[in-house]
Order: C-alpha cells, then structure tokens, then sequence
C-alpha cells in the first residue's frame, strides 16, 4: 500500500536532519494518512485513504460531492477522477429517473 493520499495526491517528502553541529543525515517526511469513511449523497459510503489536510478540505468544501465536483480533473489523482466518474454518472442517472 503506497503512502499516498488518494484524492490530493500527497506523498512521501525527502529532507534532512540536522544535528547540533550542523551534521546532515537524510531522512524522510511521512503523510499523516487515515483511512475514513465519507458519505455521500449520491454514491453513499466511500472508504478513502486519505491526508488529514484533505479530510479537512473536504468537510469544509460541504462534503466529497461538492468537493469533488468543484475540484478541477488536473487536480485530482487518477483514484480522485475514477470517484468523480462515478459520482457524475450516477447524478446523472439519478437526474433522468426523477424526470
């Protein structure tokens, strides 16, 4: 499993650790990543893995729908587009079986 979040796409970052003296050694920045379940209203429950900077953009845009919707396709991951496939195909069902 890839220490990735899946709708914003961040990662594993690379830095140093510095010491005291200055003394430089490589180490590495690991997302804080969840795993959490969103509802939506269309799709119903989605189980993501995702940062917790997202969890928290996602609540304040009004939930995944509206998120995702909102959201441009070049910033989305290639699981972030699937999702949005899937949510715009079943508004879109949902549209035609109500009219």
């Amino acid at each position: 499993m890839a220490r990735r979040c899946e709708l914003t796409g961040k990662t594993v970052q690379a830095g140093n650790n510095v010491s005291h003296a200055n003394n430089k050694s490589r180490r590495r920045f690991l997302p804080n990543l969840q795993v959490t379940t969103l509802l939506s209203d269309v799709l119903g429950s989605v189980r993501l893995r995702l940062s917790t900077r997202a969890i928290r953009t996602v609540e304040h845009n009004g939930g995944l729908d509206s998120y995702l919707l909102s959201l441009s396709d070049a910033k989305l991951t290639t699981e972030g587009l699937g999702l949005k496939r899937r949510l715009q195909k079943a508004t879109a069902k949902k549209e035609a079986k109500a009219a």
